[in-house]
């Protein structure tokens, strides 16, 4: 590293971009607070000062999941005990409290119920557009995508028609996990391969809808797998321009089948979210997603090129059945406290990073 590093560096502040290699370097190296500097440096240069939050509300209207995936805590089966369904009243109660409160998102995942038909969650969106207009929907992976073209024999982008008309604004980034054939097959043998997973996320940009992509980090991957990770991402980033934000998530490891893997330590996520900001060199926005960090790994982040804290969130349980031991929600006053402390200046903004207030 001690003869690369320069390199980087050079590269870095001349804006050359970093390549596989590059980045497996800065993996291997154990000069934590250099890797940051690079990384807060690169983002200064886009967003000086400024760290974003939005007031969101999290609904995760089903844990019932026909996939078993070894890292989630969260899907049952059918009739299992925790197993649930909401009902449409609980979800439009929840979407009216949301925008009684001030949110401006909805944030809406969930199992691939075996039962639900595809009209539920085109009812679900539209019953919510009606009743709360000024929530944005961000809605359904693209592995739920993929699953509402095979439940009902739909292409996909007349599935994502459909979505758009009823009422979805954007998606999320989940599904991706590790992007890698090897690992994928470990991890999450039943999910759609990551080949699929990039197909159709392609193809929700090109219908006009903005996403956010995620890494799940801190199991039995290898740096290796973490760089093609990103490399994958970068690529299809260049072609559609359609990501937003990219969120390393930090694997939880509570209830969870893969054996002997314990999630990240804070220096591995702190050089995780640092180089994907050097990597990422087309992704504006670099999230570090507190519910799953924790609030202070999270808050230093945002002296390692991490320019959005996520947001209010409000009952999340995909992580904290896992284990995550952070709040269940932050208010606006806490989260402006924790960018205030870190020396930055917090900047309220909606779903697609408009501005709403400075603070």
């Amino acid at each position: 590293m001690t003869n690369l590093f320069p390199l980087i560096r050079s590269k870095i502040e001349t804006g050359v971009r970093l390549t596989d290699a590059d980045a497996l370097a800065l993996f291997a190296s154990d000069d934590l607070l250099a890797i940051g500097q690079l990384a807060a440096q690169a983002n200064r240069r886009q967003h000086g000062d400024k760290v974003y939050f939005n007031i969101n509300r999290h609904i995760n209207y089903t844990n019932i999941c026909v996939n078993r995936c070894t890292f989630c805590a969260f899907s049952k089966e059918e009739g299992e005990n925790g197993s649930y369904t909401m009902m449409l009243e609980e979800i439009l109660r929840k979407a009216a409290e949301a925008q009684a409160a001030g949110a401006t998102e909805l944030h809406m995942v969930g199992g691939l119920h075996p039962d639900l038909p595809f009209d539920f969650y085109l009812e679900m969106l539209a019953a919510i557009a009606a009743d709360a207009p000024n929530l944005h929907i961000k809605a359904f992976t693209a592995v739920e995508i993929d699953y509402f073209a095979r439940i009902t024999g739909q292409s996909i982008e007349t599935v994502i028609a459909e979505l758009k008309l009823a009422g979805l604004g954007s998606m999320p980034g989940g599904g991706a996990e590790i992007l890698g054939a090897r690992v994928r097959g470990i991890i999450c043998p039943e999910k759609i391969s990551g080949e699929r997973w990039l197909e159709v996320t392609a193809l929700a940009h090109r219908a006009g809808l903005k996403s956010n992509a995620t890494m799940l980090f801190g199991h039995i991957e290898s740096a290796v797998d973490r760089v093609d990770h990103l490399h994958k991402l970068r690529a299809l980033q260049d072609q559609t321009h359609g990501f937003q934000a990219f969120i390393p998530l930090a694997f939880q490891p509570d209830n969870t089948k893969i054996a002997g893997a314990k999630g990240p330590g804070g220096i591995d996520a702190l050089k995780t979210l640092a180089i994907s900001r050097l990597y990422l060199d087309n992704f504006a926005h670099i999230k570090a997603y507190w519910v799953m960090l924790g609030l202070k790994i999270a808050q230093v982040a945002l002296a390692f090129g991490v320019n959005d804290l996520d947001g209010t969130v409000i009952e999340e349980k995909i992580g904290h059945d896992a284990g995550a031991a952070s709040p269940q929600a932050l208010s606006k006053e806490q989260l402006c406290a924790l960018i205030r402390e870190a020396g930055k200046v917090p900047v309220e903004r909606d779903t697609l990073y408009n501005e709403l207030k400075v603070y």
